[in-house]
């Protein structure tokens, strides 16, 4: 037998050719394994699409609906690079990538464990969670409208327009103030009178303002009334209670509270009710300069 010496240049040029020819022979697969991930992901958007428009638009949660769509599209593209890698013949590639993602799963724990906690808290938030999208809520000094919820944050839009994300892990484990969860909530306000009046009826003049107002929640379960709060320095504090339809919190809470207190204040000038000031005390010690006082009496008569 006699065997052939090969040069290294011969060797490295044979090793070349085998390579190539072989990459003649897989490169179809591999194109096609290339359209099926390019088929997958158009097919996942249009799905997507397809969910937004018919079923999330009839969804009672459109939260859910919006966090349902999301996890649908990322697990369709998934399921097309695995079938593309199958396709194209990488049966050991797929089998290795799995096993990577599930070894890598575990580092990047430990190295991005913010990023793991608010993703596992994202899907804990889409199946119970304390608000729905368009949700008047209050976490920590943070208040405003539910937006929209991801895998890792959740968007809330202030009233002062400020766009906020929070992240999902503090949602879950910070106290939330749902402010219109049952849709009602009720608002409160003082007014003062002078000690000189008739305190039952002032009281009686406000809950009939009450009463009269369209836009105050009127039912047995949410009662509006007024009560004695404080004996202050000059004036007896009423303190007025009244329920509001939250649909719009804004304007159930800030606006109409507005209207009612103007109301009040006209309504008891009109029936000659005091509304006095804060009266402050000023002493002069002999030290101390005197203060000119001027006082003007008016005619009558003008």
């Amino acid at each position: 037998m006699i065997l052939l010496m090969q040069t290294p240049q011969e060797t490295i040029a044979y090793s070349l050719d085998n390579y190539y020819q072989k990459f003649l022979l897989v490169l179809p697969r591999i194109a096609l394994g290339i359209l099926v991930v390019v088929a997958g992901i158009l097919l996942a958007q249009l799905l997507t699409n397809f969910y937004k428009k018919q079923i999330q638009k009839k969804a009672e949660d459109p939260l859910m609906a919006r966090f349902l769509a999301q996890a649908i599209k990322i697990i369709l593209i998934i399921i097309a690079i695995m079938l593309a890698l199958q396709v194209a013949g990488l049966n050991g590639v797929a089998t290795g990538l799995l096993t990577a993602v599930g070894g890598g799963a575990i580092i990047l724990g430990f190295a991005f464990q913010d990023i793991g906690k608010n993703f596992l808290a994202g899907i804990i938030l889409a199946f119970n969670r304390p608000f729905n999208i368009d949700d008047t809520i209050k976490i920590d000094e943070i208040f405003g409208k539910v937006k929209s919820l991801s895998f890792r944050y959740s968007h809330i839009k202030t009233f002062d327009g400020r766009d906020i994300y929070i992240p999902n892990s503090d949602v879950l484990t910070k106290p939330v103030a749902n402010y219109t969860a049952d849709g009602f909530f009720r608002v409160d306000f003082m007014v003062g009178i002078g000690y000189e009046d008739d305190i039952e009826a002032a009281k009686n003049v406000i809950q009939e303002i009450l009463d009269s107002n369209k836009e105050i929640v009127q039912d047995v379960n949410h009662e509006n009334f007024v009560i004695e709060d404080e004996l202050a320095a000059s004036t007896v504090n009423l303190k007025v209670f009244f329920w509001v339809d939250t649909v719009d919190y804004r304007r159930a809470s800030l606006v109409l509270r507005g209207l009612i207190i103007r109301e009040v204040k006209q309504e008891l000038a009109k029936r000659k009710f005091n509304l006095p000031a804060d009266i402050m005390e000023l002493k002069i010690y002999g030290t101390e300069d005197a203060i000119p006082v001027k006082v003007r009496f008016l005619d009558e008569k003008k």
